[in-house]
């Protein structure tokens, strides 16, 4: 039987849109720290401020982003998104004070959660359901790639050049996310259920089939806030500081190496067996990196966490709107990304208090235990369904077809 194609002009412009949205996401994340030190005379806790408020602003907008996407459409949701990064990533230019830059995180970050909410929305559209799995795994590829890339690319521009440079070309990649998806063709969806429902109930912001995977993907992301945020600091400590420089290299390539077949047996076999290997994957990385001591085991570690959150996070999203109906896919997208969202915000604060009495070697040991409980939890809200709700869904879809 021939397969449905799925590496189409509108699958890419999506993907490659998303890719200069996370660049720029990246880019910013690691420099803005530094910018705020050097540049405003910032203090430990606004550098925090500058990183967490932006965060807030992607979680407040996320449900709200889902009604709008189905309200208003696919298209026109994404062009707003889009406008709001491009006006936020060009006023960095012009923020020399701390208010000022605080203002423009708070917008970005909204912009940024309409944007990765709407691109998501489409994709789940685009993608062939017979290849949902595989398709969502590459998808998230492209945001892996710009988490590789982008502070490589911030820290270069911030060592060889200026900050306004470096604002610059973080306007240039908002301009190129917008030009990715100008010629693409959005699939129509008409609105359903959702233009009767009052605004703001629960009901209405947040899909309830998608909130268990979300809440585990939402507890997964508290642990993966770990490796962004502390893994560079942890590594200093170590004094390794080359092999942080690599280790999201090698997070990466062992990421795009497994991608073909995670994709293609999540399709073909489940999502539980490609979650909880993942989840073990993610668990050996943790207990290798809080004992790491050399390049090598530092970098093993890298090897094990790609594999292991790398595969997690577009198979967590996939499961979150595969039992949704077309109509009603923006507000499981939406969903999703509020507790992952809020998981990465919630985590990054968190865990910086308990490594200040524990140490970063024992708050990795501490996360990988943290981890085997989140398979736990995922087994209790989802993984012991998984027949259930494979039949059940896939009678949803002929429904849906009918």
């Amino acid at each position: 039987m021939n397969k449905q194609p799925l590496w189409t002009k509108n699958f890419l412009g999506v993907s490659m849109s998303s890719f200069f949205l996370f660049l720029a996401f990246y880019l910013l994340i690691v420099t803005l720290p530094i910018y705020t030190m050097d540049q405003l005379g910032g203090n430990a806790a606004e550098i925090g401020l500058v990183v967490t408020i932006f965060l807030i602003g992607a979680v407040i907008i996320r449900p709200l982003s889902g009604i709008w996407i189905e309200r208003m459409g696919r298209r026109k949701m994404l062009a707003i998104a889009l406008a709001i990064v491009l006006v936020s990533t060009f006023f960095y230019i012009f923020s020399h004070s701390l208010t000022p830059l605080l203002f423009l995180r708070f917008f970005h970050g909204i912009g940024f959660g309409m944007a990765t909410t709407a691109t998501g929305t489409i994709v789940a559209d685009l993608v062939p359901e017979s290849r949902r799995g595989e398709g969502m795994g590459y998808y998230a590829t492209f945001m892996n790639l710009a988490m590789v890339i982008g502070p490589f690319l911030g820290l270069t521009l911030v060592q060889f050049t200026s900050f306004t440079n470096m604002f610059i070309v973080c306007t240039l990649l908002s301009v190129l996310a917008i030009i990715s998806v100008v010629f693409i063709s959005i699939p129509k969806i008409h609105p359903g259920e959702i233009g009767s429902k009052t605004f703001f109930s629960f009901k209405n912001l947040f899909k309830k089939s998608a909130l268990p995977i979300s809440i585990v993907g939402g507890m997964l992301a508290i642990a993966y806030a770990g490796i962004l945020s502390f893994v560079s600091v942890y590594a200093k400590e170590l004094d390794l500081l080359t092999a942080a420089s690599y280790f999201f290299v090698v997070y990466a390539v062992f990421l795009l190496a497994s991608r073909p077949f995670t994709g293609r047996w999540f399709d073909q076999y489940g999502e539980n067996f490609i979650i909880y290997p993942a989840i073990l994957s993610s668990t050996i990385g943790l207990l290798i990196l809080s004992q790491s001591t050399s390049t090598f085991t530092f970098l093993l570690s890298g090897v094990f966490i790609g594999i292991g959150f790398g595969t997690l996070t577009p198979a967590l999203q996939t499961i979150a709107i595969r039992g949704a109906s077309p109509t009603s896919r923006g507000m499981a997208t939406a969903t999703f990304f509020t507790f992952y969202d809020a998981g990465i915000g919630l985590g990054s604060y968190l865990l910086g208090i308990t490594a200040i009495s524990l140490g970063y070697a024992n708050l990795y040991l501490l996360l990988s235990f943290f981890i085997i409980g989140c398979l736990g939890l995922y087994f209790v809200l989802h993984g012991r369904f998984q027949n259930q709700k494979k039949q059940k869904e896939e009678l949803q879809q002929e429904i849906h077809v009918q």
